[in-house]
């Protein structure tokens, strides 16, 4: 019961750590809006300051290092640790969203197109996308803790892995692919890796307006992720109505 209550106090805290650090982000994107955007965020992007290119990346950095921090902090083995990575990184990204919406009134739909992530190439979508994979994530997550409170060998297998990643690497494309067939259409790989390439894929950037975003690529991706998720559960299931039939 006491390592119940322990598991319930972090998920607790974890909770609340992710919700304030959305705070924060969300506090610095109201700030750069407010210089760049002042009628309101939208593409194409507007021209920023090398300097404050590489800060926003270096933030992005920081960002996953301290959801990492955290959990390494609150759990000793490596699945927990991941559950409670998984925990605070959805809900910094749902609670992101919740509070541009009540700072800005943005996005207008969950249909409303951003700019996810800059690494390596920036990532971009519409809101709802992010929102459903940071529910699936929380599910993961919550589903990892309950399990271990009531079995100690959690643990997540090669082929819960082997779905879990190829799952994402699918959800990533679909979040990529549209930058890149706009870069694609302008340059050949050989032109892109160029040295002095740099300045004009910039320059295109700042053109770059999103055109589609292939569903059946990000639901594909789901599903994986989903049947990663379920060969874990099964699997973690059947071992743990075993331990009790022995016990």
């Amino acid at each position: 019961m006491n390592f119940k209550k322990d598991v319930l106090n972090k998920i607790f805290w974890v909770t609340i750590f992710a919700i304030t650090m959305a705070y924060l982000e969300t506090a610095i994107v109201v700030y750069l809006r407010e210089l760049y955007y002042p009628n309101g965020f939208s593409f194409p992007l507007m021209p920023i300051e090398n300097n404050i290119a590489i800060v926003e990346i270096g933030r992005e950095f920081a960002t996953i290092l301290m959801l990492i921090s955290i959990s390494v902090l609150v759990a000793k083995k490596f699945t927990e640790r991941f559950a409670y990575f998984l925990l605070s990184f959805a809900v910094w990204d749902i609670f992101y969203y919740v509070f541009l919406k009540l700072l800005l009134n943005w996005p207008e739909s969950f249909l409303t197109w951003d700019i996810l992530f800059l690494i390596p190439i920036p990532w971009v979508g519409p809101v709802i996308a992010p929102v459903l994979l940071s529910l699936t994530m929380i599910f993961f997550a919550v589903l990892i803790l309950f399990f271990n409170i009531e079995f100690e060998r959690v643990k997540i297998k090669a082929l819960d892995w082997m779905l879990l990643t190829l799952g994402s690497l699918v959800v990533i494309l679909s979040f990529v692919r549209d930058y890149a067939s706009f870069v694609l259409s302008k340059y050949n790989l050989s032109e892109i890796f160029q040295p002095d390439s740099k300045d004009a894929l910039m320059t295109m950037s700042l053109k770059y307006f999103p055109n589609e975003f292939i569903w059946w690529i990000f639901w594909l991706g789901e599903i994986i992720i989903l049947l990663g998720i379920f060969t874990f559960y099964n699997r973690t299931k059947g071992l743990l109505r075993k331990d009790k039939i022995e016990v």
